[in-house]
């Protein structure tokens, strides 16, 4: 019994930590035609709608699909909560949530014993969870307090490959971007090579191998881009993890400017 009342007390501890950390995160939803886009933004200290704020949109992995509006922040969204970051840093950040019925990117993806292999599509039509993001985004970014020329994209996995997506749809949106564990068909570089990026996988990821990343920097280079590339040598899927530890990949991110 008292082994059972202390696994009870730890699992209470630990939601109640979790809905402390990420309360500051105020829950909104967007609909529009039928659908809706829930999602979770978290404002600067003394937010003031009369002043011109950068934005972080961030796109969360598969495992966070849903629609509570609560996991998408389950990885990134403590790393915009530090204190130190917060103190020193007016910024927005957004966290979309996509549906378990969508994916961020227009991928075909194939499931052999267990086994998810990636196709990326050159082109194509978006899928209703990007369609919903693009509309989103080209709503609340007119809002008076959101700086047009600082307007940021980052995510993982997923959300990684989400974010190779939304740049080459709204290529003239975003001031810099970066993608962890993610890809894209290398043809669809040439419409975001322009945007400042940084891309990072895990050398061990047998997920989402590593070649897409390094498929999508060796591209961008050729068209004459300079992409930031990071591969952790002994990380698997979870190079999240080493990335949201990088010092400098908050403080670079922010230092670009349209």
């Amino acid at each position: 019994m008292k082994k059972t009342a202390a696994l009870l007390l730890l699992l209470f501890l630990s939601i109640s930590t979790y809905a402390q950390d990420f309360s500051l995160y105020k829950k909104e939803t967007f609909v529009t035609k039928g659908d809706t886009l829930k999602y979770r933004i978290l404002y600067p200290k003394n937010f003031d709608a009369n002043k011109k704020y950068p934005v972080i949109l961030f796109l969360h992995g598969r495992g966070e699909s849903g629609n509570d509006n609560e996991r998408q922040l389950v990885n990134g969204g403590k790393l915009f909560l530090n204190e130190n970051f917060r103190n020193n840093n007016e910024v927005i950040t957004v966290f979309p949530q996509c549906s378990q019925y969508s994916y961020w990117a227009n991928v075909e993806i194939d499931t052999v014993n267990t086994k998810r292999f990636f196709t990326f599509v050159k082109g194509g039509k978006p899928t209703k969870a990007m369609d919903l993001l693009v509309q989103f985004t080209d709503q609340f970014f007119k809002n008076n307090y959101v700086d047009p020329t600082r307007i940021y994209v980052g995510g993982l996995s997923m959300g990684g490959m989400g974010t190779f997506e939304i740049l080459r749809r709204k290529p003239k949106t975003f001031a810099a971007a970066f993608a962890i564990c993610g890809g894209d068909n290398v043809k669809n570089t040439k419409k975001y090579k322009h945007v400042p990026l940084w891309i990072f996988h895990g050398g061990l990821d047998d997920v989402v191998t590593p070649q897409f990343s390094y498929g999508v920097y060796r591209e961008l280079k050729k068209l004459g881009s300079e992409p930031k590339f990071t591969v952790y040598l002994k990380a698997n899927h979870n190079s999240w993890d080493s990335a949201f530890a990088e010092p400098e990949l908050l403080p670079w991110l922010l230092s670009h400017k349209k």
